[in-house]
C-alpha cells in the first residue's frame, strides 16, 4: 500500500498510530485494510492532515472510524491540529488490503 506523503518519517509515525485503529465491522486495522491515502504535514501552520476512505460509501462506522483516526494521531502529534477528510476517489475495493492484512483475514 502507497499512501501519499510530504514526510516520510513523519508519515511512518502517523502509520503506526493509525494501525491502531480498527474497522469494527471487519476486525483489521485502517492502515492494513488500504483506507488511508494520503498523510500531509504542515509544519508553518501545525497542521496534520489525513486523506482517508472508508469500505463502503455508506459505512455505517464511518463517524467512529474517522473519529478514532483522529484520536489516534493526537497521540503523536497532539500539539498539531488534526483534520481527517474522506475521500472516495479512488473508491475501496480488496485489492487494497496488504499482504499482512490479507493473511489476518484469511485466518478469521
Amino acid at each position: 500500500m502507497n499512501v501519499i506523503t510530504n514526510n516520510q518519517l513523519k508519515a511512518t509515525i502517523a502509520l503506526a498510530a493509525l494501525q491502531n485503529v480498527e474497522d469494527p465491522e471487519i476486525g483489521l486495522n485502517i492502515v492494513d485494510l488500504g483506507l488511508v491515502y494520503q498523510l500531509d504535514f504542515d509544519g508553518d501552520t501545525g497542521k496534520v492532515y489525513c486523506t482517508m476512505t472508508l469500505t463502503t460509501r455508506f459505512c455505517p462506522m464511518g463517524e467512529s472510524i474517522t473519529h478514532a483516526a483522529q484520536e489516534a494521531l493526537k497521540t503523536c502529534f497532539g500539539e498539531e491540529e488534526i483534520i481527517v477528510e474522506l475521500s472516495f476517489d479512488p473508491p475501496w475495493n480488496h485489492e487494497m488490503i496488504s499482504e499482512a492484512g490479507r493473511e489476518f483475514l484469511n485466518e478469521k
